[in-house]
């Protein structure tokens, strides 16, 4: 497209972020500081967003498929009357049109789809690692533009107060950073193998535990180990589904990984028609002879 590529920054105490954004890419960056724009809240993000966009009129408005950018995305688009496309797994321009092209997954992620919309921005959600980021050029921070934009919060608009703050403990890799997830389904039968063979073999491999829904329903495992369409939706290199049978909503949140490897005693199970790999027999036998066999490995 050969434009410049924008990046907005909000917050309260934005610092070296604008430096650190032009060097991963940005031509310009927009700064919005306000002690109101401290927290993350909606109400108050969605008016800087919006602002912003009009007075700029990108072509081609980008989001993280985030929980702020699932909650952020929407809402500019409905504000700018125009198509938002979500989850997205690859973007392309139509060397005819100049539009974008968008591919993302449908049917549970059983498959996908390229969408085009013809309506100015086009508003799109990535997924995390669905892409390779760029290095990192410090050379390039004294050829960007950083541009401070004062916007006024009408607080009569924000309808939600923040409470409290609660920080979530995570030991060892994140599950959105883990180049390896080890995730196991209902067929693990229990929390204890979450805690001892699983993470065994995550530990083993620099990698973080997952799980399907049966799991953190149960409450064996942590919400925020939940991987599926209500969940987190992760892209590891490997994710290796233990016990897991394959249930479109899960597969909506680990199809973008790059290898999947699956183990489950039912030749049937669907986990099957996602893996590359796939293992049919008890996990209990097969987990602790291929934890062991790498043992020796590494």
């Amino acid at each position: 497209m050969k434009e410049d590529l924008s990046c907005l920054l909000v917050g309260d105490k934005i610092g070296d972020a604008a430096k650190e954004a032009i060097a991963f890419g940005a031509d310009k960056v927009y700064t919005v500081e306000d002690p109101l724009l401290k927290q993350y809240q909606a109400d108050s993000f969605i008016q800087v967003v919006e602002k912003v966009a009009k007075d700029t009129l990108p072509r081609i408005v980008l989001f993280g498929q985030t929980s702020m950018g699932r909650e952020l995305a929407p809402r500019l688009a409905f504000r700018l009357g125009v198509c938002l496309s979500t989850d997205c797994l690859d973007l392309t321009i139509d060397p005819n049109t100049k539009l974008l092209r968008q591919t993302r997954p449908v049917y549970g992620g059983n498959a996908q789809a390229i969408f085009v919309s013809e309506f100015m921005p086009q508003v799109v959600t990535v997924r995390p690692k669905a892409m390779s980021p760029i290095e990192r050029d410090a050379l390039k921070q004294v050829q960007g533009n950083i541009i401070p934009t004062r916007i006024s919060i009408d607080t009569t608009k924000v309808r939600t107060k923040v409470l409290e703050t609660v920080k979530e403990e995570v030991v060892g890799v994140k599950l959105e950073d883990a180049p390896v997830i080890v995730s196991g389904g209902r067929g693990m039968r229990g929390p204890e193998p979450f805690k001892t063979i699983l993470k065994e073999l995550a530990d083993l491999l620099h990698g973080a535990v997952g799980a399907s829904r049966p799991p953190a329903d149960n409450g064996w495992v942590p919400e925020a180990t939940h991987v599926g369409l209500t969940g987190k939706i992760v892209a590891p290199d490997v994710y290796i589904a233990v016990a897991i049978s394959g249930a479109s909503q899960h597969i909506a949140g680990c199809s973008g990984s790059k290898h999947i490897i699956a183990i489950n005693k039912d030749p049937e199970a669907n986990i099957f028609k996602e893996a590359e790999f796939g293992v049919v027999g008890k996990w209990e036998e097969i987990l602790p002879a291929f934890t062991n066999k790498l043992k020796e490995l590494l």
